[in-house]
C-alpha cells in the first residue's frame, strides 16, 4: 500500500470542507435534511468514494465494480455531494434535494439516484444487504469490495448483529464495514440510549477483523481501507472510525439538537462564518 502524498491528502481535507460549506448552505435553503451526521461521515464518504472504491459513472452498472451502502441513510446529503463529485448527476441538481419530484430524495434510493446501491433509512437493513452483495460477488468470481457505512446509534439494531454473524460465518472477507462513531444518535448520546459496551471488543468476538482511527484524518481513514482491502484471512472487517456529530461547526458539534434540525437564519449565519474563517 501506497500512503497518500501529502498533497493529495491537502485535495481532499479542502473537498471536505468545500462539501461541508455546501451542506449547510443547501439544508438552509431547502430548509430540511440531517447536518449533523452527514458532517460527521464527510471523511469516511470522501475517501471511499475519491480514492478507495473502485466506483464511478464509468462502471456503474459493471458486475466487478466495489458497491458502498450508506446503511445510514439519513447522511444522504453527504453521500450526494460525493455523488457529484465523481459525476453521476450534475452539481446543479444538488438544489432539488428532498423536492417533490427530485432524485435525491431525503434518504437515499437505488432506483431513482444514479450512483445509489441500496435504498435506506430504515436503519439495520445496509449490512445485512451487503452481506448478500459480498456472497454473490463471490458466486460470480468477482473480486469486488462491498464498503458499508453504519451510524453507531444503527448499532442498537439486533439486525446489525445478525448480519455480523452471517458475514463471519460465510467468510465474506471482501467486506469492509465502517462505523460513523460519532457517539450520538438521534435521542442523545449512544451511552445514555443503548450503552453499548467494548465496541472493538464486540466486533472482534464477532469474528471479524477490527481497526479503529480517526475518522476525520484522510490518511489514517485511507491507510485503514486500504488495509482492510489487503486482510485477506477469510474474516470481514470493520472499521471504527472515531467522528464528531456535527463535525466542523462548533454549536452543532456533539449534541443531538442538530440530527434533523431545520437550519434557522441566525444558525446559517454563525455556522457559515465558523466554515469561511477556517478557510481563511
Amino acid at each position: 500500500m501506497t500512503p497518500l502524498s501529502d498533497a493529495r491528502v491537502r485535495e481532499l481535507e479542502a473537498l471536505c470542507h468545500a462539501f461541508r460549506v455546501e451542506t449547510i448552505e443547501l439544508l438552509h435553503r431547502v430548509q430540511t435534511g440531517h447536518a449533523g451526521g452527514s458532517l460527521s461521515a464527510c471523511e469516511i464518504l470522501t475517501v471511499l468514494y475519491m480514492e478507495c472504491a473502485n466506483i464511478g459513472p464509468e462502471n456503474m452498472d459493471a458486475p466487478d465494480r466495489d458497491r458502498i451502502v450508506l446503511s445510514k441513510g439519513h447522511g444522504a446529503p453527504m453521500l450526494y455531494w460525493c455523488l457529484c463529485e465523481r459525476g453521476f448527476f450534475p452539481k446543479e441538481e444538488m438544489n432539488t434535494l428532498r423536492q417533490l419530484g427530485s432524485r435525491l430524495q431525503g434518504h437515499p434510493c437505488m432506483t431513482k439516484t444514479p450512483g445509489v446501491e441500496l435504498s435506506t433509512g430504515p436503519l439495520g437493513l445496509g449490512l445485512s444487504a451487503s452481506v448478500g452483495m459480498a456472497c454473490a460477488n463471490r458466486l460470480m468470481k468477482n473480486d469486488a469490495y462491498v464498503f458499508t457505512v453504519l451510524g453507531d446509534g444503527e448499532l442498537d439494531e439486533g439486525t446489525v448483529w445478525e448480519a455480523a454473524m452471517s458475514a463471519a460465518k460465510f467468510a465474506c472477507d471482501h467486506l469492509v464495514a465502517i462505523v460513523d462513531w460519532n457517539k450520538v444518535q438521534l435521542d442523545g448520546f449512544t451511552n445514555d440510549v443503548m450503552p453499548i459496551g467494548d465496541l472493538r471488543a464486540k466486533w472482534m468476538s464477532f469474528g471479524w477483523n477490527v481497526w479503529e482511527c480517526d475518522g476525520h484524518n484522510i490518511g489514517q481513514l485511507y491507510e485503514c481501507m486500504e488495509s482492510a482491502k489487503e486482510k485477506k484471512n477469510g474474516r470481514p472487517c470493520v472499521i471504527l472510525a472515531n467522528t464528531v456529530k456535527g463535525k466542523g461547526v462548533s454549536f452543532m458539534e456533539n449534541t443531538n439538537k442538530y440530527h434533523g434540525k431545520a437550519i434557522d437564519d441566525s444558525e446559517y449565519a454563525r455556522a457559515m462564518a465558523e466554515l469561511e474563517g477556517e478557510k481563511a
